[in-house]
């Protein structure tokens, strides 16, 4: 678990395209499922919903192309639609990106999450590798338009995970990480006022940068970008937003457990303050990097023993206190904190950091769907080193919760499209019992 990339995908396992949650235009379906005429609901419903939700990108109004787009996240939340995303994979991306290029903020928020998700089911290999060359630009642009906090933090959450899975080489990991850092630190030209980035696209960063570190190999990055990582999550410790603070010093625990200022530190022994030393690093670096590793210690203690301010809500306090007290610890003793999930009576336990940020971070974007792809999805069994519990009973012998809703709802799409097609079905009866019966009159 917590892997670099290169050994999380050595060995990926293929999807599995049969999986009985996927689309699918086979009528081989459990018996349970099949309507009066033989048609298979569960397999119409999930299939008629992600068909005509694409068809539905394609309208010029925008909030039925949001509607249509939340139908998206939903399917792709509830099920693994693996053979969905085989025939109709280049279609769905290109119609998610010119939401993201040209949509409102609603639009585009959705349209990246969805890009996201796609990205997760198809796991690592070309199409993921190819979602991540088509969306870094039209991404990029979008983050530069700093209009609403949501649209960014999901842009942000859309571009980490489709680098995370599709992220072949090093560099194109980076490119994603700069483009994120670039939103809190913009590249300005002359006569251009930077805009002050609100707390909450702040963390969004941080927490996005954070979750794509923990694929990198750490001494392959320049130590000068390592210290200004530092500086500027040590000054982010001492904001007054407390999401801003956690996602910091989740961050500084992370570049800390690397362990690369210490190896710099180390490798480095330098003879005079102006000499350069081993990776590059002088005396005056190594002071600097030894310093900053006080400074942060220092802020970590305090911020697991503030007290409680004015209007300060108290389950806030006690995350911040909580978080900050495993940081400690770990930055005094090396010890970082276990943690464990369970899933389908299975238990998934992180044991460093990378593996609690991954987890953390997989959880807030999946939402209602983590435990659906964390028992079903095999790129994150290989991510976690996770192996689910079989199910007693399979997927075939029940309907879950949100498949239910799919199609009870009589307004719901799904139920919609049984409607139309048992009205198709019945028209067609109906022609070739006419035809019949004008061949039985020709006959007499």
């Amino acid at each position: 678990m917590g892997k670099q990339r290169s050994s999380q995908r050595k060995n990926a396992a293929m999807l599995d395209s049969d999986d009985t949650d996927s689309v699918s235009s086979s009528s081989t379906v459990p018996s349970d499922y099949v309507l009066g005429n033989g048609v298979p609901e569960v397999q119409l419903d999930k299939e008629s919903v992600l068909d005509q939700s694409l068809d539905a990108l394609y309208e010029k109004r925008g909030s039925t192309r949001e509607k249509a787009l939340a139908d998206i996240i939903e399917a792709f939340n509830s099920s693994l639609p693996h053979e969905f995303v085989e025939k109709k994979f280049a279609t769905l991306l290109h119609q998610c990106l010119n939401s993201v290029k040209r949509g409102s903020a609603k639009e585009i928020s959705l349209a990246s999450h969805a890009i996201g998700l796609l990205a997760l089911t198809a796991g690592s290999g070309e199409k993921s590798q190819e979602i991540l060359e088509e969306s870094v630009s039209p991404f990029s642009e979008a983050l530069k338009s700093r209009s609403e906090a949501s649209k960014i933090a999901s842009l942000l959450e859309g571009l980490a995970v489709i680098a995370f899975v599709g992220g072949k080489e090093p560099e194109e990991t980076e490119k994603c990480m700069q483009i994120m850092w670039q939103v809190v630190h913009p590249k300005l030209g002359p006569n251009v006022v930077a805009t002050k980035p609100s707390p909450g696209i702040i963390s969004a960063v941080v927490s996005a940068w954070s979750f794509l570190l923990t694929t990198m190999d750490g001494p392959s990055l320049d130590p000068k970008s390592w210290q200004e990582s530092v500086s500027y999550l040590s000054t982010l410790l001492e904001k007054d937003d407390r999401s801003v603070r956690i996602a910091a010093g989740d961050a500084l625990a992370l570049i800390y457990e690397m362990g690369n200022l210490e190896k710099f530190c180390g490798a480095s022994k330098p003879t005079t303050n102006d000499a350069s030393a081993t990776d590059g690093i002088s005396s005056r670096d190594v002071t600097h990097i030894q310093g900053l590793r006080a400074k942060v210690v220092n802020q970590v203690k305090n911020l697991s023993a503030e007290a409680a301010g004015k209007g300060s809500a108290k389950k806030d306090l006690n995350s911040q206190r909580n978080t900050f007290r495993d940081i400690l610890e770990f930055l005094e003793d090396g010890y970082a904190p276990e943690t464990s999930v369970k899933i389908g009576g299975e238990s998934l336990t992180t044991t460093t950091w990378s593996q609690l940020i991954q987890l953390n971070f997989l959880k807030r974007f999946l939402g209602g769907g983590f435990v659906k792809h964390m028992q079903e999805n095999e790129f994150l069994h290989e991510v976690f080193d996770f192996t689910p519990k079989k199910k007693i009973l399979s997927s075939t012998d029940r309907v879950s919760g949100i498949d239910k809703r799919m199609y009870r709802s009589p307004n719901s799409i799904v139920n919609k499209a049984r409607t139309q097609f048992l009205n198709k079905q019945r028209m067609m009866s109906q022609d070739r019992n006419a035809g019949h019966y004008a061949s039985e009159l020709g006959e007499e």
